[in-house]
């Protein structure tokens, strides 16, 4: 069977966001979503060079195996461009971006993913997610410590763990290759969109529209009427049969290329003439950087090139797996330390270096990184507990706050047997996240 997609890109700003920061393209064999974080440090550069150092892979059609190592040094060498992007303007640093990308070769498609932008498989009706999103709520509800359901409306749950950014985090691209089968659906978008709509409603918009543009604008409408807190993208495409295309149907051959890679990358919303539009273009002026020099803020977009302008550099191909330090990149829909402030401010009762301890964070370890860390040991040793409170220990005391675990150790201690004192042990901290505006 010969396949081909027929395909279609849209990509909107958002209720609320002085500028779109996501790109997509989508060509007779590449579909990219890409959407970028940094705020006003370069997150529509970061989409921008993803997308042109991808869109090349567009002109070829190797075997499977050739076109994943394509896809794959693609992503590295965009890397190496943002590495030396940062290096040559150190305002943009923190600058980074998701990529969900499937490239098509003959019946096979290879898809690449880092990041919590999504693909989506619509097949006989069922609508699976088919990539992993790679957040701290996505870890917890791997590690059993949160539920599926309870994920989706966590408040941390854009709290990104791996990007394509200026860190490395020691995690690189997924790939994996999957059959194509005619009349499969795909949805690939940025969390603007997955963010907002449910599942259900996602699997209902895309059976009950059959064209892909007439699918994809319905996909950004709904995002808008669920308030548009972010930039949303998507790209629909559908897999057809080339020897049994419908009518009307027939495969996409013209590349579209949407949000801050495109040419109209300043066009406005399509939801601003609504309630919800006017409401938030209210917010937005009193609120979109009120200290920002008039100069910066003129001349923010104009740093990121057209695609056809974007253009790869020759630069060693650095491997993404390797890691000195310990660094999170955090990449919040509404920005700010958000994630990260938020583990500071639990703390429990645990064991440290052998003896009862006071932890500030949460008791969760991502990669070689700790969420928390002792700020007061006791000399007590836990080898000298009964054997009930080591396992209180281990499962660990929660507080809502210094005082409170001050308390609960206290009140553990005494319930224990010994009482003795604390030491402040003042352990640095993790290091601080990047974040997202």
């Amino acid at each position: 069977m010969g396949v081909a997609f027929r395909y279609a890109a849209r990509s909107d700003i958002g209720l609320t966001r002085s500028n779109n920061q996501d790109s997509g393209y989508a060509g007779p064999h590449l579909l990219v979503v890409a959407d970028g974080m940094g705020g006003h440090a370069g997150g529509d550069i970061a989409s921008s060079v993803a997308i042109a150092h991808l869109a090349p892979l567009d002109d070829d059609n190797p075997g499977a195996d050739d076109a994943a190592r394509h896809l794959d040094e693609a992503v590295s060498t965009a890397h190496d461009e943002l590495l030396e992007r940062v290096a040559e303007t150190p305002q943009l640093a923190g600058l980074g971006t998701t990529i969900t990308a499937i490239l098509r070769s003959g019946d096979r498609l290879i898809l690449g993913h880092i990041g919590d932008s999504r693909a989506y498989l619509l097949r006989d009706g069922a609508l699976e997610q088919v990539t992993t999103d790679h957040t701290f709520v996505q870890y917890l509800v791997e590690t059993g410590k949160l539920e599926a359901d309870q994920a989706e409306r966590h408040p941390q749950r854009s709290l990104l763990l791996r990007v394509l950014g200026d860190v490395d985090l020691g995690g690189g691209l997924d790939i994996s290759v999957r059959g194509a089968q005619n009349s499969d659906r795909w949805l690939l978008c940025s969390d603007g969109l997955s963010g907002v709509v449910s599942n259900e409603t996602l699997a209902e918009t895309l059976q009950t529209h059959v064209d892909p543009a007439a699918a994809a604008d319905a996909l950004i409408d709904l995002a808008l009427r669920g308030g548009g807190p972010d930039n949303v993208t998507c790209i629909v495409a559908d897999v057809l049969d080339v020897d049994q295309v419908p009518d009307g149907a027939a495969p996409s051959t013209a590349v579209e290329v949407v949000g801050a890679a495109a040419i109209d990358r300043d066009r406005p919303t399509r939801g601003g003439s609504g309630a919800a539009g006017r409401a938030a273009s209210l917010v937005a002026k009193t609120s979109d950087e009120p200290s920002r020099p008039a100069a910066k803020r003129r001349g923010r977009r104009k740093i990121a090139p057209e695609l056809a302008a974007l253009r790869s550099r020759p630069l060693k191909r650095r491997v993404m797996g390797a890691i000195v330090g310990v660094v999170v990149v955090v990449a919040l829909a509404l920005g700010g330390l958000g994630g990260y402030q938020w583990t500071q401010t639990q703390y429990y009762v645990g064991e440290s270096g052998g003896k009862v301890a006071i932890y500030q964070g949460i008791a969760a370890q991502l990669g070689p990184l700790r969420l928390s860390h002792p700020v007061q040991r006791s000399e007590v040793e836990v080898a000298s507990l009964p054997r009930v409170s080591r396992d209180r220990l281990t499962e660990t005391i929660a507080a809502t706050s210094m005082a409170d675990a001050e308390a609960k150790l206290a009140t553990f201690l005494r319930d224990a047997g010994p009482m003795s004192s604390l030491s402040d042990t003042r352990d640095s901290p993790p290091t601080t996240p990047r974040t997202d505006e």
